[in-house]
């Protein structure tokens, strides 16, 4: 019985764990007209490989993967557009284009 106990206090200790970060994403818009996010989670874990994505009108029209330094970059679609990180797990966010810091 007291193993039992234990073996659930460990696990829900783990669970908690793998939910105790919230994902994290900011972009700025460039003079050159280069859009550049850095993202990551609010535990310090990076978003090395993770897939950024932009959407306008419903559609993707690109895709990028953060770098080892947690940044992607792409040029500025014409309109308005949504870009996307999707950490996973809920962890998502999105940012419109109209938010974006000049």
């Amino acid at each position: 019985m007291k193993k039992r106990v234990i073996a659930s206090a460990i696990l829900v200790g783990l669970t908690g764990v793998a939910h105790a970060h919230t994902a994290l994403m900011s972009c700025m818009e460039n003079a050159d007209g280069l859009i550049g996010c850095e993202a990551g989670y609010s535990d310090g874990s990076s978003a090395t490989g993770i897939v950024l994505k932009v959407v306008q009108d419903g559609k993707v029209i690109l895709e990028r993967k953060f770098d080892q330094n947690s940044e992607a970059s792409f040029q500025k679609p014409q309109g308005e557009y949504t870009v996307i990180f999707d950490g996973g797990d809920g962890h998502a966010l999105s940012i419109p284009s109209r938010s974006i810091l000049k």
